[in-house]
């Protein structure tokens, strides 16, 4: 669906509201008028809702379009992604072989791969990332915590977790922010970072708006788009979307269908700072102006 700046700043504070509300039930909030403004920035220019809105951490909306760098420098966006349940210690290490030639932010494996892509990256510039509650979000908050504290001590030092999209659908914003913010205190505590899985396949634009909102208040650092694994992946428009919601405070990663560096500079222009991919070589590749030896035999995420 195509919203203009008009329709998405109402969308934007109407849930901002409902979270609010979700969120202290016992002050409840009561409803403002929206007043005339006429630089099309509503939300930012009426000081109560901004006093609102800075209690669930949207101190800032704005667009923050950017363009994709050439060459090797692609390759610090990219988390260099195998979540395919079959996957092998020997594709694991070539995984990690890849990550170390071409300098990706990380490298996106399951949690029984962090020990081992621990010890292989040992020294270099990738990170290891890894995900929790995966790929349903449908554990409860204890669980994912103890998940993201197990991977932590292996030598994970990014988690992507899934949120619980039931809790999101239902309107339980209490249990939705719990189940964010226990995973990202036991991240924080590490000195790691938290990226929230929305699963946008799944969601209408209430939905993504709301998830982002109480990311915000969670403290998470990255909202991300899809696990890949849910009928749907990255698109535009779900970019743009995160981006005007959380503003320039969180980072926001495209995974899910980015198979190319075409794919790559669309979702960087519509505002991701991190993309996940398993095509992060032949992306590197076509950025460098180098004809891609042909499809990962890893699959796509």
């Amino acid at each position: 669906m195509s919203i203009n700046n008009t329709q998405l700043e109402k969308l934007v504070d109407q849930i901002t509201k409902q979270v609010l509300a979700g969120l202290q039930p016992d002050k409840p909030q009561p409803a403002k008028s929206v007043g005339d403004c006429s630089d099309g920035r509503c939300v930012a220019d009426r000081p109560k809702e901004v006093r609102q809105l800075k209690e669930v951490g949207a101190t800032r909306f704005t667009s923050v379009p950017g363009a994709l760098p050439a060459d090797q420098e692609v390759a610090r966006l990219i988390d260099h992604t195998l979540l395919k349940p079959d996957a092998t210690p020997d594709q694991i290490a070539q995984l990690c072989h890849e990550a170390r030639t071409y300098h990706f932010a990380s490298v996106c494996v399951n949690p029984t791969h962090v020990k081992l892509c621990a010890d292989l990256l040992k020294g270099s510039d990738v990170k290891v990332c890894t995900v929790v509650g995966f790929p349903l979000g449908a554990t409860p908050p204890e669980v994912k915590a103890f998940e993201a504290q197990k991977a932590l001590g292996e030598g994970a030092t990014e988690i992507d977790m899934v949120l619980n999209v039931g809790a999101l659908k239902s309107g339980d914003y209490k249990l939705l922010l719990k189940d964010i913010a226990s995973v990202v205190n036991v991240t924080h505590a590490a000195n790691a970072l938290c990226k929230v899985i929305l699963e946008t396949s799944l969601l209408n634009d209430e939905e993504k708006v709301a998830a982002c909102q109480i990311a915000k208040v969670a403290e998470a650092d990255f909202v991300k788009t899809s696990t890949g694994f849910g009928g749907g992946g990255a698109t535009a428009a779900d970019v743009a979307l995160m981006r005007y919601v959380v503003g320039s405070e969180m980072g926001v990663k495209a995974s899910g269908g980015v198979r190319n560096y075409d794919d790559a500079k669309k979702m960087v222009a519509a505002g991701a700072t991190r993309i996940g991919a398993s095509a992060g070589v032949r992306i590197v590749q076509e950025a460098s102006g180098k004809k891609s030896a042909g499809g990962s035999s890893r699959g796509t995420y």
